[in-house]
């Protein structure tokens, strides 16, 4: 019987997770992947842009391009103490790889990397190219990543086709679910401006936390759209409001507040941010808004893409996958507005940015065997 825990993808995996690479800090895992993508005939790219390290490595001149994507971030581990294992030392229990990474998405990248080993092996003259686009800052800022390198290759006019990416994705089990595009996010930073006073005087005053407070319950009660086909319903909430100088007895002169939209493909971010000043304008209090958007809604339709996904899932676990455009927002959305199909695939991530992250190693070799169907079935 074959022991899972000496696969090489699992041993990659063990050599990643050792490596304490807190975003934006790559500490040495794209070399690692660098050494093995040279033995494949790999040409790689370093691409260095503020603190950030990004790697784009490709095998192959032609058309169509199946790319990779992955980050080798990971988010702080917090307290270390509250850990059962070292976060960055693997550690295997009871079938789990343990380790800050091991599911988001150190496990992806071991994946995908061992699927195109064992694909070269069989397939060496391949159709098409091979490419891997990795960053060290999907986890934090994500403005010197993956943004940063697909402007690079669209102003030299190299082009994807098709992009695989290895967030975890899957929900109770491997290749429950694939992502086939993101809602959009938009915050709004919004500051409300009043005047100081006593408690007692509220006529020499004005609290900016009363003239918000009818605004902010209508904000709630509106229902922005329905969803469509492939999105749920667009979604408000507030994630931060500041206010008070720390007297029980005054009332502030202003009014902090932090809000967020993930939108479907029913509104553009302009829009959006037209029909919220309506509602603040038709309140009278004076306020100052700005807007920053993280990533505009993006859809891979059904297609071959999808389809390879979905039968090279369905191959290695026996049931297709359902297609969602739920969660939060991936590096997908710096690749798709490029004309990319995008499609993600990882692990489960019941344990992602938690205390004690794991993996399944089997999973994560079921994992391998998926990347490679895929790329037999595109190329």
């Amino acid at each position: 019987m074959n022991d899972v825990t000496t696969k090489p993808e699992i041993e990659l995996l063990s050599d990643l997770i050792r490596r304490a690479s807190i975003t934006p800090h790559d500490a040495g895992c794209q070399q690692l992947l660098i050494e093995r993508l040279d033995a494949l005939g790999f040409e790689c790219e370093t691409m260095i842009f503020g603190d950030t390290t990004n790697l784009w490595a490709r095998r192959g001149s032609d058309a169509p391009v199946l790319c990779f994507a992955g980050h080798t971030d990971v988010v702080p581990p917090g307290d270390t103490s509250e850990w059962s294992t070292d976060p960055f030392e693997p550690t295997i229990k009871d079938g789990q790889m343990y380790g800050r990474g091991a599911a988001d998405m150190k496990s992806g990248l071991a994946s995908m990397i061992v699927a195109i080993e064992r694909f070269l092996q069989e397939n060496e003259s391949h159709a098409g190219s091979i490419a891997l686009l990795i960053t060290s800052d999907e986890e934090g800022r994500a403005r010197d990543g993956t943004l940063k390198v697909m402007e690079t290759l669209t102003a030299r006019g190299e082009a994807i086709d098709w992009c695989v990416i290895g967030e975890p994705s899957s929900q109770e089990s491997l290749g429950d679910l694939i992502r086939v595009g993101r809602r959009g996010s938009l915050s709004g930073m919004l500051t409300v401006s009043g005047i100081q006073g006593h408690v007692a005087y509220p006529h020499l005053a004005d609290n900016p936390i009363r003239r918000f407070a009818p605004v902010l319950a209508e904000l709630h009660n509106i229902e922005w759209d329905l969803g469509n086909e492939y999105f749920p319903p667009t979604s408000f909430q507030v994630v931060n409001i500041q206010s008070g100088i720390g007297a029980p007895n005054v009332t502030p002169s202003e009014l902090s507040a932090r809000f967020n939209f993930r939108y479907s493909t029913e509104w553009e971010h302009e829009s959006l941010q037209k029909r919220v000043h309506e509602v603040f304008d038709a309140h009278d209090f004076d306020y100052d808004l700005r807007w920053h958007l993280s990533g505009k809604p993006f859809l891979t339709e059904k297609g071959k893409l999808t389809n390879a996904v979905v039968q090279a899932v369905a191959e290695i676990v026996g049931s297709e996958p359902e297609l969602s455009t739920g969660g939060g927002t991936s590096d997908g959305r710096f690749i798709s507005p490029a004309g990319v199909d995008v499609v993600e695939l990882g692990p489960v991530s019941a344990s992602i940015h938690k205390i004690d992250e794991h993996v399944n190693i089997d999973d994560v070799v079921r994992l391998t065997s998926m990347y490679q169907r895929i790329m037999e079935l595109m190329l």
